[in-house]
C-alpha cells in the first residue's frame, strides 16, 4: 500500500481501543447530531460480529427492540461512538453469530463466559 495512504489512516486510528469480543453484550455509547444539538445515545446488545482492520474495522450490535430486531454497525476508530462499555461476557464458538437473526426468546441468548 501506498505509504501516503498509510500515513492517513494512522493519523485516524483511536489511541485506545475498546476490548470486546464477539458474543459480548455491550453498551455503545454514540453520539448523535440533532440540528445543531449534540446528545449520546446508548445502544445495548449483543456483538454479532467484528470484521476489517486498521481504520476500516467495524463490529455490528443486535438487540431486540419490542420484538423487532434491530441491528446497527459502527466503524470502530470513529468520533461518533464515544465508548463501548461490555456488560457480559459471551461464550461463544464462532466469529460471526448470524444464526441470531432467526432466533428469539431464550433461544436468542449467549452463554455467559466466566472469567
Amino acid at each position: 500500500m501506498n505509504e501516503i495512504i498509510k500515513q492517513i489512516e494512522e493519523e485516524q486510528l483511536k489511541a485506545e481501543v475498546p476490548q470486546f469480543r464477539v458474543g459480548d453484550t455491550v453498551r455503545v455509547h454514540a453520539k448523535i447530531k440533532e440540528g445543531e444539538k449534540e446528545r449520546i445515545q446508548v445502544f445495548e446488545g449483543v456483538v454479532l460480529k467484528k470484521q476489517g482492520g486498521s481504520n476500516r474495522a467495524t463490529f455490528t450490535v443486535r438487540k431486540n427492540s419490542n420484538g423487532v430486531g434491530v441491528e446497527k454497525t459502527w466503524p470502530l476508530h470513529s468520533p461518533s461512538v464515544e465508548k463501548v462499555v461490555v456488560v457480559r461476557a459471551g461464550k461463544v464458538r464462532r466469529a460471526k453469530l448470524n444464526y441470531l437473526r432467526g432466533r428469539i426468546g431464550k433461544r436468542a441468548k449467549v452463554k455467559e463466559r466466566v472469567r
